[in-house]
């Protein structure tokens, strides 16, 4: 069975990513991409589904792990009764070829090691042909093909390559690890796995002294950013969910998606996240990103897409795949590509708003696509759509989906004002986003309850709830707001921290039963904040800060009664929000009050 989801950390490229558990086993990897075939899967299943493993071969009695300091660089030590050693894993950031590098360097004594290597292609369906080639291993199946560089002699036992090996002391085993298309040679290695060491190094402190963030959390936002930036698909500015699927809400359930692909949900939480951070690069390549996905119709726009805006993600179940945990079924691909989610037309609106109030860009294509947008919002914001969690039990009038519809008829009315706009059409804007407003209002609140709830003329609570506020479309102070925030805080909260809703209350169609969503927790401590209770903001924020694994790392959800993550992993919804709470929290002009603006 694998490792736990919080015992793995995170290694990348900006291209694609690889999970490493505390053991040393690398048990996920996809490549040439984020969304390309895993070539080791057995965190979805077992040894014989791939994996890499690098360990001692005596009993471990102390394992210690970081990141060398402001990099995706990761080190693992092993602690024996005969020594210690240190694991390097890290993937040079990509020119050409993509690689993964790792390294045994001996600290102390001599300890007795093992490599296994059995890689298993098409997400552990296809095992590879495998054949010993000078200074290393070559293996093969269908299009794929990986080369492991190394000088250590290796041996063949069916489908496994192994070694068995000792590093002397204060020197170091390095094995570098390739993939090329099958028809083609293996690469070259360009230079020493050491100085591809220190070039990867040197790239990611160059990257992160660009960040402006000073807090007493600069630690985990600077992790946080990191995370981020390895989650971002660098030839297009797009930026992945997550770069695993079908990791479970629910362990054992059947919650389980493909998070491998780029959401327009994120649009605005991202840019105001990197503007507000100093990556002013990165967020003008998302907003770049965002209007080539976005462009044509709008009754073809799509809630997710893929890295390059591809819109074909159809949803598959890999029946050979048990599943972490024996959580089934194993997607890939996502179905709610195909649904209709009114909020994604409000987050575009208010992305390009932002993006033109920061300065980062203004130009006529971004009008254009925000006005065509905008009709299709005029004539249908009144229909029931799947809204923000992509429920499966059919189509309901979604309280949130109505206020970021608002959002966006808003963001255009401020859009146009900064051209400097008037006249007919901006006047019947504000008419309409204020009949919205009313009806918004008379429709999704519950006044005995003083609170708005999850769908119109219902009594859920729902946590996306909590962004009325953070969105501007009631003030803080406001009654209606004030409660419906305490209403979350009193009926969805559990542990300190936030559940979307009540699964057995709300029609999903799925069975009931997830964690907690980390994303809605810290959404509570933003409107804690905003509501003038910083204190009790800052302590939900600490607690939230102690979920994140020894790495800094977050994934989707948590199951607070069996104290575990749950969800995908590293999940980017969770770190963005970590970073924009932390902005909140540190002064008064977060990306949390930009947005409400």
């Amino acid at each position: 069975m694998a490792a736990s989801i919080e015992d793995h950390a995170l290694i990348g490229d900006t291209h694609s990513a690889a999970l490493v558990a505390k053991d040393g086993t690398l048990d996920w990897l996809c490549w040439p991409r984020f969304d390309s075939d895993a070539c080791f899967s057995a965190l979805l299943g077992g040894e014989q589904h791939g994996f890499w493993r690098i360990t001692p071969d005596v009993p471990v009695r102390r394992v210690h792990r970081r990141y060398v300091r402001d990099t995706l660089v990761l080190e693992t030590e092993f602690h024996t009764d005969t020594g210690a050693v240190r694991l390097c894993d890290f993937m040079p950031l990509r020119e050409d070829t993509p690689r993964l590098v790792r390294i045994v360097e001996s600290l102390s004594g001599t300890v007795p090691l093992r490599m296994e290597f059995a890689p298993c292609f098409g997400y552990g369906d296809r095992t590879p042909w495998a054949r010993l080639i000078p200074g290393g291993v070559s293996t093969k199946a269908g299009p794929d093909a990986l080369y492991l560089a190394t000088d250590l002699p290796l041996r063949l036992e069916r489908s496994r390559v192994l070694a068995d090996f000792r590093v002397p002391e204060r020197q170091h085993q390095a094995f570098v690890l390739s993939w090329h298309p099958s028809h083609l040679l293996p690469p070259r290695q360009p230079q020493a796995a050491h100085l591809m060491r220190e070039d990867t190094l040197c790239w990611w402190h160059a990257w992160t002294r660009q960040c402006l963030h000073q807090s007493p959390w600069r630690p985990q936002v600077m992790r946080s950013l990191i995370t981020l930036k390895a989650l971002t698909y660098s030839p297009t500015g797009g930026l992945v969910a997550a770069p695993t699927t079908s990791l479970p809400e629910r362990l054992g359930g059947v919650r389980n998606w493909d998070y491998r692909f780029c959401w327009l949900r994120d649009a605005t939480l991202t840019l105001l996240t990197l503007l507000d951070a100093g990556y002013t690069q990165e967020a003008l390549a998302w907003r770049n990103w965002l209007l080539r996905a976005v462009a044509g119709e709008p009754d073809e726009l799509q809630i997710l897409y893929g890295l390059a805006g591809e819109r074909r993600v159809t949803e598959l179940e890999l029946d050979w795949l048990p599943g972490y945990e024996g959580s089934r079924p194993v997607r890939i691909g996502n179905a709610a590509v195909s649904q209709l989610q009114l909020d994604v037309f409000g987050e575009i609106a208010d992305c390009l708003y932002h993006a033109l109030r920061h300065g980062v860009c203004s130009d006529d294509e971004a009008w254009d696509v925000s006005v065509h947008l905008l009709r299709f919002v005029e004539d249908h914001w009144t229909e029931p759509d799947e809204g923000i969690w992509e429920v499966r039990g059919g189509r309901q009038q979604f309280t949130h989906s109505k206020v970021m519809a608002w959002v966006a008829m808003d963001r255009m009315v401020k859009t146009a004002r900064l051209r400097g706009m008037r006249g007919a059409q901006v006047d019947h804007w504000v008419a309409l986003r204020a009949r919205m407003h009313a009806e918004i209002c008379a429709r999704g609140y519950d006044a005995r309850r003083n609170t708005f709830t999850q769908t119109f003329g219902n009594k859920a609570l729902d946590a996306s709830l909590l962004l009325i506020p953070l969105v501007g479309f009631l003030p803080p102070d406001d009654p209606r707001a004030r409660g419906t925030v305490e209403a979350i805080e009193r009926e969805l909260a559990y542990e300190g921290l936030v559940r979307r809703y009540h699964t057995h209350e709300t029609r999903d169609g799925l069975p009931p039963g997830e964690g907690v969503f980390l994303a809605c927790s810290f959404w509570l401590a933003d409107a804690l904040a905003m509501m003038g209770r910083e204190h009790e903001a800052r302590e939900r924020f600490e607690h939230l800060l102690g979920l994140s694994n020894d790495v800094g790392l977050m994934s989707e959800e948590y199951d607070p009664t069996a104290r575990r993550m749950t969800g995908n992993f590293p999940q980017a919804f969770s770190h963005l929000a970590l970073v924009s709470t932390a902005m909140n929290l540190a002064r008064g002009e977060g990306p949390g009050r930009q947005r409400c603006q």
